[in-house]
């Protein structure tokens, strides 16, 4: 199945609210994914959601790691380069492979216009290698930068990272989802969606992080947060 970007959906930017164009995709799921490939794909879900992962996430109030990780072109970008100029929107994906993922993005891409003249910068972390990053940025005219988490390493440090479960480990190599390539390593190790604002001095003002990757913070909640923050 070919998931078309927000831009290919219709002839104007698709700026309805992210839940509705995730319902379309959902529906589209239902219609042409095989039931015993959905049952596997929720069973992978439920097993995350019983071990309270995203309860334990790096929780508001706390200070959030420093990082350096490179960006699309491969280079260095830092945290306290990022902070110095202001607050940080930080969203942690699984990688361009998942159409949620690419939804979320093409639609904090709509509002980074209303996030920077709130006095904030937006990055997306993922483990998926520079290449996959550059690939990503230019198929959708992303605005922002991503950065590549090899390993996983920061999104370890807020909490995020599992291991995915064999079944649906087989569902993903059927379906042409290579991890071991598309993140440089053969971990088979995701971070559950995660969106973070940071504070100047890297304390954490909002997070929100779901075991169901079907599931994301609405782009405008985002900035209704920030220019309330601002004033």
């Amino acid at each position: 199945m070919k998931w078309r970007s927000l831009e290919e959906s219709g002839p104007d930017t698709d700026a309805r609210p992210l839940r509705e164009i995730f319902a379309e995709r959902k529906e589209l799921i239902v219609k042409y994914v095989p039931a015993e490939t959905q049952a596997i794909h929720a069973q992978a879900i439920a097993e995350l959601k019983s071990r309270h992962l995203a309860a334990d996430i790096l929780p508001v109030g706390a200070k959030a790691p420093a990082f350096e990780l490179p960006d699309l072109d491969g280079k260095v970008v830092s945290s306290s380069d990022l902070l110095a100029k202001g607050r940080l929107v930080l969203c942690f994906i699984r990688g361009r492979w998942c159409p949620f993922c690419v939804g979320q993005m093409e639609a904090m891409n709509l509002v980074l216009p209303q996030i920077e003249q709130a006095g904030a910068a937006l990055v997306a972390i993922s483990p998926q290698t520079v290449k996959q990053s550059f690939f990503m940025h230019d198929q959708h005219k992303l605005r922002f930068p991503l950065l590549s988490d090899a390993g996983n390493k920061v999104a370890g440090q807020f909490g995020l990272t599992y291991h995915v479960p064999p079944p649906q480990e087989a569902i993903y190599r059927r379906a042409f989802v290579n991890l071991p390539f598309t993140n440089g390593d053969d971990s088979w190790e995701l971070p559950i969606p995660a969106t973070y604002i940071l504070d100047r001095d890297g304390t954490v003002l909002y997070a929100s992080a779901n075991e169901d990757y079907t599931e994301r913070p609405e782009p405008a909640d985002m900035v209704r947060m920030l220019q309330e923050q601002s004033r």
